[in-house]
């Protein structure tokens, strides 16, 4: 029988792209108008985030998801008003982004010993995630090609996200159906600077239909 990959099959070979889940700061106090921080609309973004989720579980993608994790006199509360404070219920993720046996990165520095599970929870005190000086070893831990871009809010944190991902070299997908930003302009510049500077943006439906494109390992 002849080899399916062999050099003179016609047929396209698809190479595994290894999938990593970005998903940005999905707390209660960011996604509902009660929240200490509210970004308006952001509610409706909830059940896409939950999509997403359920897709990344039953298709073996590990998620990044980025947590606010605030003392109550945070050096942050300078600029922003107080959110996300350590233990209490705006500080929580909604459950449409929460996996069982999740890992919390820490932002002590020790806090690198990672294990291979469906979800790494990465606290921090700054709107730049990569302030926890785990992340990088994180994600070459986890070692993606690709990462899927998503969350709250679109021209702060996420935007702070968008940029240090696409300076690994990996291909950045922006899920634009499922981002939500404090400010409508500042968040469609966002995203037009994001594409110019080589991401993809894409939505919700397309990146659960990627399956027949990808093979994830």
């Amino acid at each position: 029988m002849a080899n399916s990959n062999s050099p003179g099959d016609s047929r396209q070979v698809i190479e595994a792209v290894k999938t990593v889940f970005f998903d940005v700061d999905t707390q209660l106090d960011f996604l509902y108008p009660a929240g200490a921080l509210y970004v308006p609309g952001a509610e409706a973004i909830v059940p896409r985030l939950g999509e997403l989720t359920r897709y990344a579980a039953s298709h073996g993608i590990p998620i990044v998801s980025t947590a606010d994790a605030h003392s109550e006199d945070d050096p942050e509360f300078e600029t922003w008003p107080p959110h996300c404070v350590l233990d209490t219920n705006g500080q929580q993720k909604t459950a449409m982004t929460q996996l069982p046996k999740a890992q919390v990165v820490t932002t002590d520095e020790d806090d690198s010993s990672f294990q291979s599970v469906p979800q790494y929870v990465v606290e921090k005190q700054n709107i730049d995630c990569f302030t926890n000086p785990n992340l990088r070893p994180l994600l070459k831990f986890l070692g993606a090609d690709r990462y899927v871009l998503y969350g709250v809010a679109t021209e702060v944190c996420v935007s702070c996200a968008a940029t240090v991902l696409l300076a690994t070299g990996a291909q950045v997908e922006l899920v634009t159906d499922v981002i939500r930003g404090l400010d409508a302009a500042k968040e469609r510049e966002m995203v037009e600077q994001f594409v110019a500077a080589g991401g993809v943006a894409t939505t919700a439906e397309r990146v659960i239909g990627a399956s027949a494109r990808y093979a994830h390992s």
